[in-house]
């Protein structure tokens, strides 16, 4: 299986959510909107088949399809209640019922072990403080603040900045084809964002 196919697969994440807020928000895009949307997913593209490799089953590419649709609609339903509740009730709910679904997965799945390692302190901090109450707050924030379609576009930066850190914290390559998908990523996210010229 192929991580970087699954994530080619989720990075059609921010045009599946600018179809749905059309339909579900009646939110609209410009021309020059869509043009960043197909600039974004273009440098995401050349970061992720930069490093294309191995095949894809079955079950991964419905599991990328699954994450893709899962995430598209939980924007679009966090868009549209949001506004009722606070960011702090938001993203308790959030984490309660994530955690109930991974606990019956854990259960089913699972042995139910944990090594409490340095490592493994070090990364659920990481995951606990930086992504669940950071990360998940911020995109709440935002997308109190901006459209539903525009916040999505955000997550074009994905591959090229996970490129980038690695990079710079792990000693990975960073090509030529990645530092011009993180410009093209960069140039899409903005084209979104400024934007105001209407169809």
């Amino acid at each position: 299986m192929s991580a970087t196919l699954i994530a080619l697969i989720v990075s059609l994440q921010p045009i599946l959510t600018s179809i749905l807020a059309k339909i579900y928000l009646n939110e609209t895009l410009t021309k020059f909107q869509w043009i960043g949307i197909l600039f974004g997913f273009s440098g995401a593209t050349i970061i992720i088949a930069s490093d294309l490799i191995g095949g894809l089953t079955a079950a991964a590419f419905f599991a990328g399809i699954i994450g893709l649709i899962s995430s598209s609609l939980g924007i679009i339903w966090q868009k549209k209640i949001g506004s009722d509740l606070s960011l702090s009730a938001n993203n308790f709910i959030q984490a309660l019922s994530a955690s109930i679904f991974h606990l019956l997965l854990a259960l089913c799945f699972e042995k139910m072990f944990m090594n409490f390692s340095n490592d493994f302190i070090l990364a659920m901090s990481w995951q606990i403080f930086a992504v669940s109450l950071g990360a998940f707050l911020i995109l709440m924030w935002l997308l109190l603040k901006n459209k539903a379609n525009e916040t999505s576009t955000l997550f074009f930066l994905v591959p090229p900045i996970s490129a980038l850190l690695a990079f710079l914290i792990l000693d990975e390559t960073f090509t030529f084809f990645d530092f011009f998908g993180l410009f093209i990523s960069c140039l899409g996210v903005f084209i979104v964002s400024k934007s105001q010229i209407r169809i």
